[in-house]
């Protein structure tokens, strides 16, 4: 209560970062351990990496030595607080890949003491908590809620989002127990505006996936009716735009190439994954998926058509791909749809090139690609313009009066008057 308590973040990128900052701002101690030794040098020398940071924050805290970074855990003994923010991906055959919580829970069990607050911020299947951490922790010879604390309190982290950041989100905490839950809230109280306690950690982390999930059968429904506009010759989004003027009992979705970043493509097949022990499929999130994952591939075929009206055969067809990002104004291109999509048409013989002013360059399985100045020389150059990434920074009249033919995947360019502009 009095801030005397010395916090550690285990891994500083979008969501650790921007959660040490909040935290040092109100006077705490901030110890991050971030095993990017690139990234760790960085932090030391008060240099930001993250949007949702400000430059001079961060420096600022660094000066004052309110946030120091370290690439191992031998200072665990010296932390009050533990809040592990490291990812938490899928294996190729859609299960959860627990390896770096494993990892970290263990090295943190070599160095606990008692007296000790652990809080999991990694979204995850509901259950983690108590059955990976838990008995890792326990190993140590300490017990939970006698000797040390262990809570579950779900990132919501909306990179680039100006309006809701760490501080005005709100944060939903769960405890293994009343003792751990009391002094999670405790913790989280001091920096975060409005917190809500849940009965236990597998709820706290059921809340984050549905959450997701959520997003990810809403926007599989849209997708969906993309799809089936395409059928039918109709505007999807002069639909869309119709149906969102209702009032109430609707809620805005768009369509879009497909789903990407850390959350949408991932989270969903965690709880998938866990419904499986409870003899229960979740056929929601399963077709929510499938769909989801159609995009890229409905993308490349409707490129291919608008080449063949203009006879443009896809060997000789060159491409500018506008936006590797998975969402607008950030340089995040994880599940980045944009890149699969690039993938699909360079398999197709086409030669593609990109323009992202957020992603200066990119490597993914195995394809490595740097982004080209937007010139009205490159932009006539292309037989066709295709926006995978709507960045606000990015003049779409300017680009349409270059370009020779538009395949809008945002609907970003759905208001203006050009025969020159082809729609999801």
């Amino acid at each position: 209560m009095d801030h005397s308590a010395v916090v550690g973040v285990v891994g500083l990128g979008y969501v650790g970062l921007p959660f040490a900052v909040e935290k040092a701002k109100v006077g705490f101690r901030v110890i991050g351990i971030e095993q990017n030794p690139r990234r760790a040098e960085r932090v030391r020398r008060g240099e930001n990496y993250i949007p949702d940071v400000r430059d001079e924050e961060l420096k600022e805290l660094v000066s004052q030595g309110l946030i120091v970074a370290e690439t191992g855990f031998e200072r665990v003994p010296e932390m009050d607080v533990i809040v592990i923010c490291v990812p938490t991906p899928l294996t190729r055959n859609l299960t959860p890949d627990l390896q770096y919580v494993e990892r970290v829970t263990r090295e943190i069990a070599r160095h606990l003491r008692p007296g000790q607050l652990v809080s999991l911020e990694s979204t995850t299947y509901p259950g983690t908590t108590e059955e990976v951490m838990l008995p890792i922790l326990e190993g140590s010879g300490l017990k939970v809620e006698q000797d040390f604390f262990l809570a579950h309190s779900p990132e919501r982290v909306d990179p680039g989002n100006k309006r809701y950041t760490t501080k005005n989100t709100t944060k939903v905490v769960g405890g293994v127990g009343p003792e751990s839950l009391e002094v999670a809230v405790a913790f989280y109280s001091q920096t975060i505006e409005q917190v809500v306690p849940v009965s236990s950690t597998k709820a706290a982390e059921l809340v984050k996936v549905f959450e997701n999930t959520f997003r990810a059968v809403n926007i599989a429904l849209v997708n969906e009716l993309a799809l089936l506009c395409d059928r039918m010759g109709l505007n999807v989004w002069e639909v869309l735009d119709a149906a969102f003027t209702k009032p109430f009992g609707i809620m805005p979705f768009y369509p879009g190439p497909g789903v990407g970043g850390h959350c949408i493509p991932v989270d969903p097949h965690y709880l998938e994954w866990k419904a499986k022990e409870y003899n229960f499929n979740t056929h929601f999130i399963a077709l929510a998926g499938e769909i989801n994952r159609k995009m890229p591939e409905f993308v490349r075929e409707k490129a291919l058509r608008v080449l063949n009206e203009l006879a443009v055969p896809p060997s000789r067809a060159r491409i500018l791909v506008l936006g590797v990002a998975y969402k607008k104004d950030i340089g995040d291109y994880r599940e980045s749809p944009a890149i699969e999509v690039i993938r699909l048409l360079k398999n197709d013989g086409a030669e593609v090139v990109y323009h992202d002013p957020f992603v200066p360059r990119f490597t993914h399985g195995g394809l490595a690609m740097e982004s080209v100045p937007l010139t009205p020389e490159r932009l006539s150059w292309a037989d066709l313009v295709l926006i995978a990434t709507d960045h606000s920074s990015l003049d779409y009249p300017w680009i349409l009066q270059h370009a020779r033919k538009v395949l809008d995947t945002r609907g970003v360019t759905r208001h203006f008057k050009s025969s020159k502009v082809v729609l999801l």
